[in-house]
């Protein structure tokens, strides 16, 4: 049985961590070097980095904020936010990166997977997808960090990625995003139980129960939250520990 990942997300804007509710109203969230350091002294099994407004300001990731990070920790480091070439990955990797997300960029051009994946191996390439359940009670994929909705499904979008080689679906609800009120059980488990690779929860995590309901309910194979770790609500060793009793397996 393989271990349940907790990864905190730092979403980062103008160099500082934020975070929202349903991809608005942004709150300074403190010092991603900081924070990076800080969960990885906690417990944390990877970090996540997404420059949340890269794309929409159509430019690349801050790499020398990167680099700083991935000096301070000592866990597997994922970086994302305007990513559209092959270049673009190599420096990121080049200053610490274990791997990268792509999103926008990878669903306008679906070939800079296959090209990632050739290049870097699929185990480096995450595709990340915001998505949002409509009125039809379908889910769909969204676009620029949540400002932009296209008429794809998201199990359609997702299948299409891993066969280009993604090897990795990071799943962000759009609807659940920041509310804490759990995770989009239904959609994380039609993504887990229908692909190859694992799949990361994200959107959604309030309390430690959250996290036992997305692991056993939607078998995802990783959660990541951002506030509730941000801003001291939930301590990641003793969300690992309360996982633990539930038979839930984790690395302590």
């Amino acid at each position: 049985m393989l271990t349940k990942r907790i990864i905190p997300c730092l979403d980062i804007k103008n160099g500082r961590t934020v975070k929202g509710i349903n991809f608005e109203n942004l709150r300074d969230a403190g010092d991603p070097v900081e924070l990076g350091a800080f969960y990885a002294r906690q417990g944390a099994d990877e970090l996540v980095f997404l420059d949340i407004t890269a794309t929409n300001e159509k430019r690349k990731t801050l790499s020398e904020l990167v680099n700083k990070i991935a000096h301070r920790i000592n866990i597997p480091f994922t970086v994302g936010g305007g990513i559209s070439s092959v270049a673009d990955v190599q420096v990121l990797l080049q200053n610490g990166a274990d791997k990268i997300s792509v999103n926008t960029a990878a669903y306008k051009n679906p070939q800079l997977i296959n090209d990632l994946s050739k290049e870097f191996g699929s185990q480096c390439v995450v595709l990340a997808i915001d998505t949002r359940k409509e009125e039809d009670g379908e889910w769909y994929v969204y676009l620029n960090g949540g400002r932009v909705k296209t008429n794809t499904k998201c199990l359609d979008w997702a299948k299409e990625g891993v066969e280009r080689g993604a090897g990795e679906i990071l799943l962000t609800s759009m609807n659940n995003d920041g509310t804490k009120q759990g995770f989009a059980l239904d959609i994380t488990q039609q993504l887990a139980a229908t692909l190859p690779v694992p799949v990361i929860a994200s959107g959604g995590g309030g309390t430690v129960q959250h996290f036992a309901d997305v692991f056993e309910e939607g078998q995802a194979d990783a959660a990541l939250a951002a506030s509730i770790f941000h801003f001291k609500e939930v301590d990641i060793s003793q969300l690992k520990a309360f996982l633990k009793d539930k038979d839930i397996s984790v690395r302590l």
